[in-house]
């Protein structure tokens, strides 16, 4: 008999440009029901793939290959007839939306009305990346799933309690006031959640915690956080700023910007490439983007000489810049109570880890090399030794984050708990 979950199950959708994440999600503890993603859309790879977990008595994973145009909204048909043979469709209360920027003007996750649409859309200028990408994931799941609430949960929302000192650009303040040029921060889902499931694990409440989180992946963010707010972040106007990260540049000399366009006559838009998609860990090693490769890169004697040296430069240039970054953020705390690896990298590189700790030794951060290559693939816990400042390793859960608080929304206005 097919075992049927829960009324209340949110659907969650984070929609990229050319790509479509998905996870159908009980959002009172956070278990998958299903989950996949859709890929190279519009393009001759095309390809679905939807796991259906435990609970399900077929649960044998779902994957195709569908020819252009496969995009996102034919993508999300696909995702309805799955969900429809599994007699699912019934068990989903709301869609929750991942959106990455909010602006000043959402602080909180908001039920998307026509007007809060044309908001996102228009806060497209702010992030030109992924809005448009996430008001297409939007537009197609509201004809899918007609009559159902769609909630718009904000990257940018966890980051609104930081103070002017912080956000504000040493720019002429009228960019300010006139064009909302200032810092917003990113993955504040994801910093949001670490740091609740950190204060549990460290039997303190939220509200007395001080901690600093460190979002390690593709994307790369560090924030501080005092007493459970933001109040300061790495990630400013854009995602683009801050440490180093797969493929983006982090934080570089401006005047590098006039002189590629000046002097060496690049275009705008060629620099705006060389920042977002040909830099970072690609950049630096002229390998790849991908730590675990980079690190086996590294770590190999039997390759090139030059390919090892710029896996070591690469992975010591990434280190190095997340240590000083953390360092730096300590300034707007009066005390700290740990720091917070999650993320892709930040869960599962032990070497990354460990040189970022080394490097922190002036701020009572000694790691314990057991527990550090213990706290991998899911697996959480603190990797500093007892007699050191504490250092957890936490898997996010940007998801649950989503599933949860656009549940609450609908059913309480909002409480945030997780």
């Amino acid at each position: 008999m097919q075992m049927k979950t829960k009324p209340h199950s949110v659907l969650v959708i984070n929609c990229g440009s050319s790509s479509l994440k998905f996870s159908l999600i009980n959002p009172a503890d956070g278990i998958n029901i299903i989950d996949g993603i859709a890929e190279r859309l519009m393009t001759s790879d095309a390809k679905i793939i939807i796991k259906f977990h435990h609970h399900l008595k077929n649960n044998t994973p779902f994957e195709k290959n569908l020819a252009p145009p496969f995009d996102h909204k034919t993508a999300i048909e696909q995702l309805v007839n799955c969900l429809t043979e599994h007699q699912l469709v019934d068990q989903i209360s709301a869609v929750g939306h991942r959106v990455v920027h909010g602006g000043e003007k959402y602080s909180q996750p908001t039920l998307i009305t026509p007007q809060v649409a044309k908001t996102i859309d228009e806060l497209a200028k702010l992030a030109p990346l992924h809005n448009p990408a996430n008001l297409i994931g939007i537009t197609a799941a509201q004809k899918a799933f007609r009559g159902l609430p769609q909630v718009a949960v904000f990257d940018t929302a966890f980051h609104q309690t930081m103070p002017e000192k912080a956000y504000i650009y040493a720019l002429p303040y009228a960019l300010y006031q006139e064009h909302s040029i200032r810092k917003y921060g990113f993955h504040g889902t994801s910093h949001y959640f670490v740091s609740k499931q950190c204060a549990k694990q460290m039997n303190k409440p939220i509200e007395q915690c001080h901690f600093i989180s460190a979002h390690l992946g593709n994307g790369c963010s560090v924030t501080a956080i005092k007493n459970g707010q933001s109040i300061d972040s790495s990630m400013g106007f854009t995602p683009l700023e801050g440490v180093m990260m797969g493929t983006r540049s982090g934080s570089i000399d401006p005047g590098i910007i006039f002189y590629l366009v000046e002097q060496l006559g690049y275009s705008l838009a060629e620099v705006n490439n060389i920042l977002n998609k040909e830099s970072g860990l690609l950049g630096v090693s002229q390998l790849s983007n991908d730590c675990r490769s980079l690190e086996k890169m590294a770590l190999n004697n039997d390759s090139e000489p030059k390919k090892i040296r710029l896996a070591k430069l690469a992975l010591n240039v990434f280190c190095y810049q997340i240590a000083k970054s953390i360092a730096s953020l300590s300034a707007g705390l009066n005390q700290l109570d740990a720091l917070i690896f999650t993320g892709g990298i930040g869960e599962n590189s032990a070497f990354v880890r460990r040189k970022i700790l080394k490097q922190l030794s002036l701020l009572n951060f000694n790691v314990d090399d057991q527990a550090n290559d213990t706290a991998r693939f899911g697996a959480s816990g603190n990797i500093c030794q007892q007699d050191s400042r504490p250092c957890w390793v936490i898997p996010t859960n940007e998801e649950w984050v989503i599933a949860q608080q656009s549940s609450q929304l609908l059913k309480h206005g909002l409480k945030q708990d997780t």
